[in-house]
């Protein structure tokens, strides 16, 4: 396996294989995130509902990614600026709700983009029809710690309103329309703001009423501009395979 940096350069650069690596890194960065709290949650049952919500993402990275090139080479040996993930799943675990509230809205905007990728005929179709009945036990498994987080306790309450406030103005991204994939992508957004809406409405909170994509925020992680906890993540995630190149386990 190669062992010096991988640029896209490196790979083609169709539109399929650009949609391809832009998903692919979606789901493999939100994997390693989810998988961040492998210890950590709350109750044991969480630990193996986010390990199993990681898995279904990284199952989804691999095949996807396998479509650009070397599914290792793209994940352990690509530079921060050649990844195309939405900024809005590199964001940081912080406390359980920001965590829910980063996969109810990923996880909405996934499932919605999904079943119009599995109704059509592309590249994306069989990955998609299968990965939909993985998405919609993620989007529900959101949907249950919303609610029960936003109508149970005051501390609760609040730390989930803070956490979907502080994660709003990231969700614009995941509309701006990825070349190489046959998406309604207005339709999709409709979709994904109805749902979130009425998620939000029965857990006692509001809609946060900030933009979703300022000016700087809006695609950039698409083409490569990512926040300041991403680096961070990728050195830990990349940490061993570059410290020890070439070696077989």
């Amino acid at each position: 396996m190669n062992d010096v940096p991988v640029t896209l350069s490196a790979h083609a650069t169709t539109p399929a294989t650009a949609a391809a690596l832009a998903l692919g890194d979606d789901a493999l960065v939100l994997s390693h995130r989810l998988g961040e709290w492998a210890g950590h949650a709350p109750v044991l049952e969480e630990e193996v509902a986010l390990a199993n919500i990681a898995l279904d993402l990284l199952g989804q990275a691999r095949i996807l990614l396998s479509l650009v090139g070397d599914e290792d080479e793209l994940a352990y040996l690509r530079e921060e600026r050649s990844f195309r993930n939405l900024q809005l799943v590199e964001q940081p675990n912080g406390d359980f709700a920001h965590t829910i509230a980063r996969q109810l809205y990923f996880s909405t905007y996934q499932l919605f983009l999904y079943r119009q990728l599995a109704s059509g005929n592309s590249e994306f179709t069989g990955l998609a029809a299968k990965a939909v009945k993985e998405v919609a036990y993620h989007q529900d498994h959101a949907e249950h710690w919303t609610l029960r987080l936003g109508d149970g306790t005051a501390e609760s309450h609040d730390r989930m309103r803070l956490a979907c406030e502080a994660l709003w103005r990231f969700t614009g991204e995941m509309f701006q329309p990825v070349e190489g994939l046959d998406v309604d992508w207005q339709g999709l957004e409709s979709s994904w703001l109805d749902s979130v809406t009425s998620v939000l409405e029965k857990a006692t909170r509001a809609v946060p009423d900030g933009p979703r994509s300022g000016a700087w925020a809006a695609g950039a992680g698409r083409q490569g501009l990512h926040t300041e906890p991403f680096g961070r993540m990728l050195a830990e995630m990349q940490h061993l395979h570059r410290s020890h190149p070439g070696a077989s386990w």
